[in-house]
């Protein structure tokens, strides 16, 4: 049986818990682990899922809460674990300043909200707005979110998302600002700007464009090394050039000062359109649709196939039909293999 359809089979048999008892929920019918299932750290908390006694306990043992939401078979979710919270520093700053509770995206364990609802696991997905996993919700000590960060960050980025929250800085800066004066290991000097983008001035309601395609916006920065990757990589990838055929792009600085006049028709610059939009990632991807309204978006790293599956996900419409991106990846995954195809989730 091909890895993918392993993993996809593993995550459609059901969900199971990151926690003390987890390896034996996890068991199949057959008493097999499930293929997908990842370890998790001893060291996260045993919850009962009352999250408002958990904020509580979290709050009197001077932390902050993590939410985790991940699901059976997501690669991302088994980096997070086995390259993340394996190093020392980023084990010692998470278990010093949050307490740390695994959420199944497609779970069905009752749970209680910090506002009191009660509700299982994939119910609060929903409610939390989760479209990718890893997605991690780091709260502040009423149980709002303090920093969202949806999908995975490679270590050194991640560490600075624990160094931010942990020092409470959500109150007086922007992640992204933050980000950016701690970023040493900077690599381009150059925005990578294709002949075929939307050039200035930035334009972009459908009108303006005279286009029907939908709008992506590329929201990047100079010395960016996923950015380099995206475009010296993914972009360039004939799957990748069919779909973003399908778009009017625009890549935007994520810093610039350039003139923008946005989908909806606001006049303002990229920078200030980057901060209303919390970008807080780069390379970031934002789609809109025709009537200016913003549809979707990504905001972590991803590999080829996931990037590919989103810019799908947009062009087709997939997201009118199907709110869920993870169940339309596993479609889309599977119907390519079904043709003889092979998907390979983190090439």
């Amino acid at each position: 049986m091909p890895l993918l359809t392993t993993i996809l089979a593993g995550i459609l048999l059901g969900s199971v818990s990151l926690f003390a008892y987890a390896a034996e929920e996890a068991k199949l019918g057959s008493g097999m682990v499930n293929p997908g299932y990842h370890e998790p750290p001893a060291w996260f908390k045993n919850s009962f899922m009352d999250f408002q006694e958990d904020l509580a306990e979290a709050n009197d043992a001077g932390k902050r809460v993590i939410l985790y939401f991940y699901q059976d078979g997501c690669p991302y979710c088994g980096k997070l674990l086995s390259v993340n919270w394996k190093q020392a520093d980023i084990v010692k700053k998470t278990n010093d300043h949050f307490d740390v509770i695994a959420v199944n995206m497609w779970g069905d364990r009752e749970l209680t909200d910090f506002d009191g609802q009660t509700m299982t696991e994939k119910q609060l997905a929903e409610k939390k707005k989760v479209m990718y996993t890893p997605t991690l919700l780091f709260l502040n000590e009423k149980g709002d979110v303090a920093l969202r960060v949806n999908g995975y960050y490679k270590p050194k980025k991640f560490l600075a998302a624990l160094n931010y929250v942990a020092a409470k800085k959500e109150t007086s800066l922007a992640f992204s600002d933050y980000y950016k004066a701690s970023d040493k290991g900077q690599v381009s000097s150059k925005l990578h700007i294709a002949n075929t983008y939307l050039p200035k001035p930035y334009r972009l309601s459908s009108q303006a464009r005279n286009s029907n395609k939908p709008l992506l916006v590329l929201y990047e920065q100079r010395f960016c090394q996923h950015c380099d990757e995206i475009h010296n990589d993914i972009f360039k990838r004939p799957v990748s050039q069919q779909l973003l055929k399908k778009f009017d792009i625009v890549l935007l600085d994520r810093w610039g000062k350039d003139n923008v006049i946005t989908p909806e028709g606001k006049t303002t610059s990229a920078i200030k359109w980057a901060n209303e939009l919390k970008i807080n990632y780069t390379p970031s991807l934002i789609f809109f649709d025709n009537s200016g309204k913003e549809v979707f978006r990504t905001e972590a790293y991803l590999k080829a196939f996931h990037i590919q599956s989103v810019l799908d996900y947009v062009s087709s419409a997939g997201y009118k039909t199907q709110p869920s991106l993870q169940r339309f990846i596993q479609a889309r995954a599977a119907a390519i293999e079904a043709k003889g195809g092979h998907v390979d989730l983190m090439e």
